[in-house]
């Protein structure tokens, strides 16, 4: 088996055969849900090829496994939080409270649970283990990352027809110069989370930020947290 991802996953199934990768997009931006998707994948079967961490693959290659995902799972799950959820509950919780939705939505029990980080989910009665960088470690995870990413991706095109001014087609909500000139200019919509958005009086420190570009993983997130 040449596919290390599968074959990292595959190492633990005479332990756990049921394995469940589970993983969160959208910690960083400033605008937006942040989504978690949950996925069983079939160790039996061939391995899916092209799986990793979905940052690193191009949108057309994430569509297309995307579509591949979601008919060889033997199962999957999707759970969110709003944008008024993170700012209640803070960025960390509202991620773990996703991923618990996610699981909650899957409808089927897993033998152990692959969540990429350093973040056990809490109130779950399965067995957990973290994995930091999982999605790059672990096909369960990585599988899940993308079906979070594309999922999340086609929700900010859509808020971009709602909100045309200010470029979520493109940038996701993340804190890129273009987002941030939007915001200076035209304020905030209802899917900003106010928590991560300066204050007036701080304006100067958010649009003084480094671009940051949310398709390249080597760029640091200068948004994964308040501004």
């Amino acid at each position: 088996m040449r596919d290390p991802l599968w074959k990292f996953d595959s190492g633990l199934l005479d332990e756990f055969p049921v394995l469940c990768g589970v993983d969160e997009v959208g910690r960083g931006p400033l605008a937006g849900n942040v989504v978690a998707a949950c996925v069983i994948l079939d160790f039996r079967a061939k391995p899916i090829v092209g799986l990793n961490d979905s940052k690193k693959l191009s949108p057309i290659v994430r569509e297309k496994l995307f579509v591949e995902i979601r008919e060889r799972a033997v199962a999957f799950g999707v759970g969110e939080c709003s944008p008024g959820e993170i700012d209640k509950h803070n960025i960390l919780r509202a991620s773990l409270l996703a991923m618990r939705r996610a699981l909650e939505a899957m409808g089927v029990p897993p033998g152990l649970l692959l969540v990429d980080g350093n973040q056990r989910i809490p109130d779950v009665r399965w067995p957990q283990r973290t994995l930091v960088k999982g999605d790059g470690r672990s096909a369960s995870i990585a599988a899940a990352s993308i079906l979070a990413k594309v999922i999340r991706d086609r929700q900010m095109q859509e808020m971009h027809a709602q909100y045309p001014d200010y470029g979520f087609d493109c940038h996701k909500g993340y804190a890129t110069l273009v987002h941030r000139r939007a915001i200076e200019k035209h304020g905030l919509t209802p899917i900003h989370r106010k928590s991560f958005c300066a204050d007036p009086e701080e304006q100067e420190d958010l649009f003084g930020r480094e671009l940051f570009d949310p398709d390249r993983a080597d760029v640091p997130n200068p948004g994964a947290g308040k501004l």
